[in-house]
């Protein structure tokens, strides 16, 4: 069996999301794995991985001095993790929402934003904007059980549209139809239209 090379020894540190930090979802935990590796220099960011929870940073012995600095920021990235800022899809699967639910309940302030974030696309020109939330007011949202809340004064107020929007077609309705209907003239009517130009004839004092 051939011997090890020296290089091939490896450096190897872990450290564990706490659930404070990932709010109980895989998809903030990879969010944190991101962040990190934004934060690590180009060459480390191959070194770090994710496992579940667990994060481990695995570099050969020749990198000690990158090693080591790598484990600085991981560390300090880890440590600030349950501050970092919720992302769209984070939320979204944090809180088991839409993407359309998360538009409406922003939109109307039910969900308030925590400010916005510009990213460029990987390997193109274009940058996009979206909004972030502060994650104890996402926990805080989770504790409290509210989405169900939310759901059912949607679906409350969505049926109260729908019968307004069904009375206001009956009554739009009603007045084309009324004003489509030609009103019959009566006999008084026509003996007035016949007498047109009475008043001129007494006025001339033929009455007289």
């Amino acid at each position: 069996m051939p011997k090890k090379e020296k290089n091939d020894v490896e450096l190897i540190r872990g450290w564990t999301l706490l659930t404070s930090a990932t709010l109980g979802s895989a998809v903030r935990a990879k969010g944190i794995l991101q962040e990190i590796q934004a934060r690590l220099p180009a060459a480390s960011k191959k070194s770090i991985s994710l496992e579940g929870v667990e994060l481990t940073l695995s570099m050969p012995t020749s990198s000690k001095s990158a090693f080591n600095a790598a484990v600085a920021i991981i560390s300090n990235t880890v440590a600030e993790a349950e501050n970092l800022p919720v992302i769209p899809r984070e939320i979204q699967d944090i809180l088991t929402i839409k993407p359309t639910e998360r538009h409406r309940w922003l939109a109307d302030g039910r969900l308030p934003s925590a400010g916005t974030r510009t990213v460029r696309l990987n390997g193109r020109a274009r940058q996009i904007t979206f909004h972030v939330f502060d994650p104890k007011v996402v926990e805080d949202l989770l504790d409290r059980g509210i989405v169900d809340e939310w759901r059912v004064e949607d679906a409350e107020a969505k049926a109260e549209k729908r019968r307004r929007t069904a009375y206001e077609a009956k009554l739009a309705k009603s007045a084309k139809a009324a004003k489509k209907k030609k009103v019959k003239p009566t006999k008084a009517d026509d003996a007035a239209s016949q007498l047109r130009g009475w008043e001129e004839f007494d006025v001339d004092g033929l009455l007289r």
